[in-house]
């Protein structure tokens, strides 16, 4: 009969998110993994293949972490202007609480490490759901990128520490998701 395990792959996910954020993507090694949950590297291998499958799961964690906070954040029914501010204010959050989450699922990694098409869709849904109800069912998609694409830029620019100009970062974060959000919904109402 074969031991139990000592660990589990929501445990191994958890520790390796935490060690994300404390060491980096450097610092996530199935090594470190291992230590954090209690056994030797080798029994990590009876839950996941390898470090890049490993990165994956905590990437589609980190996602499906996000898309709740927009859930909640914007939710069915709230405006589409409100809810669209409402949810670049919840990625923003998410990025200065989970730093090195946000630079994981916002920067290209190797093909092995990206969380599946499904995860990143259910973890976008309200964006998109706000995208569409802002510049319309042909333009939703479009919209959403756009809105993500800013707010991305933005937020990885204040992580980095690259706003040297003197000047309220959080006032220009709200004047830029709010104007973003204002010109979609009006070239959908010009249309």
């Amino acid at each position: 009969m074969a031991a139990p395990s000592r660990t589990s792959l929501p445990e191994i996910v958890a520790a390796g998110a935490r060690l994300l954020e404390s060491g980096g993507l450097d610092g996530l090694t199935m090594q470190a993994v291992a230590r954090a949950v209690g056994v030797r590297a080798p029994s990590l291998y009876k839950h996941v293949a390898d470090r890049d499958e490993l990165v994956r799961l905590i990437a589609e964690h980190a996602l499906a972490d996000l898309g709740a906070r927009l859930d909640v954040a914007a939710p069915d029914g709230v405006e589409p202007r409100e809810g669209m501010r409402a949810a670049a204010h919840a990625l923003r959050r998410f990025a200065r609480e989970r730093p090195a989450a946000f630079r994981l699922v916002f920067a290209p990694g190797a093909e092995a490490t990206r969380p599946s098409p499904d995860v990143a869709y259910r973890a976008t849904a309200t964006v998109l759901r706000l995208g569409e109800r802002l510049a319309g069912a042909e333009e939703g998609l479009a919209a959403a990128r756009t809105v993500t694409a800013w707010a991305s830029g933005f937020i990885a620019m204040e992580l980095a520490g690259a706003f040297r100009i003197p000047g309220d970062v959080d006032h220009a974060f709200e004047f830029g998701i709010t104007r973003l959000a204002d010109a979609l919904a009006g070239a959908a109402a010009g249309r």
